[in-house]
């Protein structure tokens, strides 16, 4: 007897539909404790709200799949690997709050992100942004929706006439790297952006919105779910390298400037 069935993408996601509506209409109920942290470093911070929100997905999750494994942002990003204690191939990877310097401006481009991998590979997940209440879901064997209607990709064929999102990531060594890295994508499309919340920036690639994203330094529970709507959209979402553990560099597009864009960021190193 098969101890872990393969369950079908869609089932898996409506669990990750109740998951990100819950722990995001939370946050976004309780967005005047935005100043409660339990962390602040130099160019990010951590939530009370983080947390709770977590806790609330974790609670969801174990309920519908008590035997699955587990990956989330709040213990993962201390370097522990996944919580898989019954060896479950199954994995849900939650991003409680994407964007969270963000909220804790009050500016409200921000979500909540989970996705489910099968043998490493994403097969379902949702982005919630309850600012604008636009839920981005996509799951193997159908397709990429905001709000249920269906969306897709740009027509957008060249760089030159694109918007790209990315983001300036504080870890890579030296300010004039980092400058020089978005000055040569802002050099060669139309605009360049820099938005704050990977999964929300990457769901504007697959909604048509914007054209590519790329990070330097990106996580895992970021881009699994934005990942897969896109590839859903019509788009292509690629891992560059893995730097670290769960940290990586990463892009995604609309398909039509994938390999100009792919080949500018190795230029630039």
């Amino acid at each position: 007897m098969n101890k872990h069935p393969e369950i079908s993408p869609a089932l898996l996601l409506e669990t990750i539909v109740l998951a990100v509506r819950t722990a995001g209409n939370h946050a976004h109920e309780n967005r005047h404790r935005k100043t409660e942290t339990v962390m602040v470093a130099a160019h990010d911070i951590k939530l009370q709200l983080d947390l709770e929100c977590q806790a609330i997905v974790l609670k969801i999750v174990r309920n519908h799949f008590p035997t699955h494994a587990i990956l989330a942002e709040e213990t993962a990003d201390k370097g522990q690997p996944a919580d898989n204690p019954h060896g479950s191939p199954y994995t849900w990877v939650i991003d409680p709050i994407d964007g969270t310097v963000n909220f804790s401006h009050g500016l409200p481009w921000w979500c909540c992100s989970v996705a489910v991998h099968y043998h490493g590979k994403t097969v379902a997940g949702a982005v919630y942004a309850p600012a604008t209440d636009e839920l981005f879901t996509a799951a193997r064997g159908g397709t990429a929706c905001c709000n249920g209607s269906p969306i897709t990709v740009s027509e957008v064929k060249k760089l030159k006439e694109s918007m790209v999102l990315t983001g300036l990531d504080q870890k890579i060594s030296g300010q004039e790297r980092r400058r020089d890295l978005f000055q040569g994508i802002a050099d060669n499309a139309q605009k360049a952006r820099v938005m704050g919340a990977a999964a929300l920036d990457m769901c504007r690639v697959a909604a048509g919105q914007s054209d590519g994203y790329f990070e330097a330094g990106i996580y895992t529970w970021d881009v699994s779910a934005a990942g897969l709507i896109v590839e859903l959209a019509g788009g292509r979402a690629e891992i560059l390298a893995e730097t670290s553990p769960h940290r990586l560099i990463y892009l995604a597009t609309n398909g039509h400037i994938h390999d100009e864009l792919k080949a500018l960021i190795e230029r630039l190193g």
